[in-house]
């Protein structure tokens, strides 16, 4: 027993002086098995990612009851980058431990640590790789949710500004163009088919601009509509106004013009609320949207560490043996 034990001693002895000389001139880590399994990972990441893309656009139809669903579709966008992930970096993890230098003196826990700190940094590698070969798609990812955010803090800025330039280039922020614009105006001009040839025809037009009668003052009217919508009411003086301009252009009677007038109002600033909520709408749904997926690509590159990690040590271990 005491022989046997001596004999251990005086080897271990010798191979740690030995390790030693060897280990004390070069460092313990193996750079190049780690670059060797992050571009394996990197290069199965992409390959991953692509097949996914294909898959998932194979997926999709723009016809109705045709294809999968957008949800279903994100559910399935998720596992696959996260089951990339895994298998990628674990390609990547086993590399790294399986081609390291091996450590002659380093005993079981040193050993181990190593062999973890070389599949973590294989993955660390190929991420950043993987980062600067996808970098539009990741720049578009929280280029969205800024965005996002951008467009629910300026959701009231921005319906302001549509109902100030409604009549100009820029109505159409929240759905709301030229067209849309002109179809409110030209509504408040329609003369009544009983009230049409009972219409007369006078020399000018009311209100200042005296234009010809036959020249309906679209712009002015916009543009008191655009002022009505951007102080949310129409001012009483601005609806006798649009009647007296209404009346004279339909045949109607100054009541029945003005009725028109703030009936036109009160439906256009419905339309307008309706497509803000909408862009508020939309805009809440790609902030939750991006959160959504910034956690699970979270999940997924922490579970591609792990996988990294565990792996180098098998292929350590495999690679000692």
């Amino acid at each position: 027993m005491n022989t046997t034990i001596g004999a251990t001693e005086t080897n271990d002895a010798a191979r740690y002086a030995i390790g030693t000389t060897w280990e004390g001139s070069a460092s313990a880590v193996s750079w190049g098995a780690i670059f060797a399994g992050a571009a394996a990972a990197a290069a199965l990441s992409l390959i991953l990612l692509i097949l996914g893309t294909g898959l998932g656009l194979g997926a999709i139809s723009p016809w109705a009851n045709d294809g999968i669903e957008a949800k279903t579709l994100g559910i399935s966008g998720i596992v696959w980058i996260t089951l990339t992930s895994i298998v990628a970096s674990g390609l990547g993890g086993y590399l790294a431990g399986r081609l390291r230098t091996k450590w002659a003196s380093a005993l079981g826990d040193e050993v181990y640590f190593r062999d973890t700190a070389h599949g973590l940094l294989a993955w660390a590698v190929a991420t950043l790789l993987t980062a600067s070969l996808l970098t539009s798609a990741a720049s578009s990812i929280l280029g969205a949710g800024v965005k996002a955010g951008a467009v629910i803090a300026g959701g009231a800025v921005g319906s302001v500004g549509v109902a100030a330039t409604v009549a100009g280039a820029n109505a159409d922020k929240l759905g709301l163009d030229n067209n849309s614009s002109s179809y409110f105006v030209d509504s408040l001009f329609r003369k009544p088919p009983t009230a049409a040839a009972a219409v007369t025809t006078p020399t000018t037009d009311v209100g200042a601009n005296n234009l010809p009668a036959n020249e309906v003052p679209t712009a002015e009217v916009a543009r008191i509509f655009a002022n009505a919508l951007r102080t949310n009411a129409l001012p009483p003086a601005d609806a006798q106004y649009l009647g007296q301009v209404v009346a004279a252009h339909t045949g109607l009677n100054q009541q029945e013009a003005e009725a028109r007038v703030k009936d036109t109002y009160n439906l256009w600033q419905t339309k307008l609320h309706e497509a803000e909520a909408a862009a508020k709408q939309a805009a809440d749904d790609a902030r939750k949207s991006t959160a959504y997926i910034s956690l699970w690509l979270f999940v997924s590159l922490l579970a591609g560490a792990f996988a990294a990690s565990w792996l180098a040590t098998y292929g350590g271990r495999q690679r000692d043996l």
